[in-house]
Formats: C-alpha cells, structure tokens, sequence
C-alpha cells in the first residue's frame, strides 16, 4: 500500500493588516506507511520577524468550544502579545509586513516537495483543508497526482455532525507519552525526537490527532461511532441544564429588580403621606 500523509497548517492574519489575508505559521505532514504500521513526522515552523494574529479556543471536558480568544505572537521569538481591535498599521509598515510574508510561501514549497517526494505520498488527509490546500496551492504545490481526503466531511456524511478535531480527541481518547500515541484501540510507537514536536496548539499535534481519529473511525468504526454518540448525549444533556440553570437566573433576576423597583416605589410614596400628617397636626395647633 501507499504512503498516507496527515496535513496540518496553523496560521493567522497580520496584525493590523487585512483580516482575509493568512500567512502560515507553522506546518507538519505525519506520514503513515501501511506497510510497516509505522509512522514518521517532519514538521516546520515559520521563523520571520512579523506579528501574526491567532486564535485561542478554549474548550471543556467534552471536548465543546465555550470560548475563543484573540492574540498575537511574533513568529520569530514566539513571544505573544495583547491583540487590540483597533491597531492598524500604516501603509509603509504594512507593505514591509507583505513582502516579508511573501517568503513564507517559499518555506512552505521547499518543506513540502521534500518530505511528499521522500515518502512518496499519494494520499493527503485533511480536516476541514480546504483553506489549507488552497495555502499549499498558492505556496506553488500542483496536487493532481495527490488524492485529497476530507475526514472532517466524511465523519459529517456518516455522522450528520460538524465534529470539531477537539472532540473527536474525546471520542477516539487521544494522548501521548514520550514514544508512543494512543487511542481507544491503537497505540504507535514514535520516536523520541518526534514526540517532543508534539506539543498542544501546534500542527504536529493536530496531525497526530487526526491521523489516530482516521484510523479509529476506519479501524474501529462501531466503537467509534458508538462513543461518538455517547458524546453527542452528553453534550445535548449538558446545554440543556446550562439552558435551564440560564433560564433560572434570569428568572431570579427578573424577580429580585421587580421586588427592588416594588420597594424604591414604596419608599417614593412615603414622604408624602409623613408631609400629609405633619401639616394636620400644624392646623390642629393653630387651632388650639
């Protein structure tokens, strides 16, 4: 059998600069050889001197996103940085950051002509790479003789869900030691130097999930399926107390600012009936 490559991409938008136009970050192609039931890992991060924009998704223990946040981090000290909405640069520093990014192309065509044509890859696997292909494309990578696979779209049409690959790490039981990558039902062993590209938020890290969520669900499909079901009901159970516990609140707090307008109304009313008496008890005065 031939060679499987899992693609992974990590890129941003320039700080201050347009928000539809991505530079690549970092890239990694883990290749799967059949054959052996081996797998090797080549990846590449980016190193120029320019602030990039990213995403930060903050998820919970299902694996559901509860939150995103904005930052920036220069891809040459990775030191990252507060992103402020209303930073924009000015038209020289923005043509300087465009013909810097230009080389990134450059980066990425070299890294991919070598390791595709080292392991003599003829299928890619993708998750959701539709913007990733079209990064490769514009880098100058001609994918005809490649067979591209969409998991993320395969999953959907079996599934009918837009799983993200945060949950499916849930389903499949993703982790890692030093030499190995585990699953459910599979374990690999990987090299020691490759396992320390592995990190979180990187794009070895995201190729190694995908490439063990692909042979789970090929593998080992109606446990697969039967635990991704599983996910899918405690996720629906969770967003229905969430909705209940939210619709409480503001049941409570619909009550506590009609009992505090209730009050303030009656203390209005007040002074008026105390002024009333006082001037009754003036008149009986004068009277006497």
């Amino acid at each position: 059998m031939n060679n499987i490559a899992f693609l992974e991409l990590k890129y941003g938008n320039i700080y201050g600069g347009y928000p539809n136009y991505f530079v690549v970050s970092d890239i990694s192609l883990l290749v799967y050889e059949p054959d052996t039931n081996k797998i090797f890992l080549e990846s590449m991060p980016v190193n120029i001197d320019l602030n990039i924009v990213f995403v930060n998704t903050k998820v919970n223990e299902l694996g559901h996103t509860t939150g995103r946040l904005k930052y920036v981090a220069n891809l040459r000290s990775r030191k990252k940085m507060r992103f402020d909405e209303e930073f924009k640069l000015n038209e020289r520093d923005l043509d300087y950051a465009f013909t810097t990014s230009r080389r990134v192309k450059t980066f990425v065509k070299g890294f991919l002509l070598k390791t595709l044509n080292k392991y003599r890859v003829d299928q890619i696997v993708t998750f959701d790479g539709r913007r990733d292909i079209f990064l490769c494309e514009k880098a100058g990578i001609n994918f005809d003789r490649v067979n591209i696979f969409d998991l993320q779209r395969a999953l959907n049409k079996e599934c009918n869900y837009l799983f993200s690959l945060n949950k499916l790490s849930v389903i499949t039981n993703f982790n890692t030691t030093p030499s190995s990558l585990n699953s459910n039902n599979i374990s690999y062993y990987l090299h020691p130097i490759a396992a320390k590209q592995i990190r979180p938020k990187s794009a070895a890290y995201d190729a190694a999930r995908l490439l063990m969520v692909h042979q789970e669900f090929f593998e080992h499909k109606d446990d697969f399926l039967m635990k991704a079901a599983l996910l899918l009901n405690k996720i629906q159970t969770q967003q229905a107390k969430e909705k209940e516990a939210k619709a409480a609140a503001e049941a409570l707090k619909a009550k506590q600012e009609q009992a505090t307008v209730s009050e303030t109304s009656t203390e209005t009313e007040a002074p008026s009936t105390t002024e009333e008496v006082t001037v009754e008890t003036t008149e009986d005065s004068k009277e006497s």
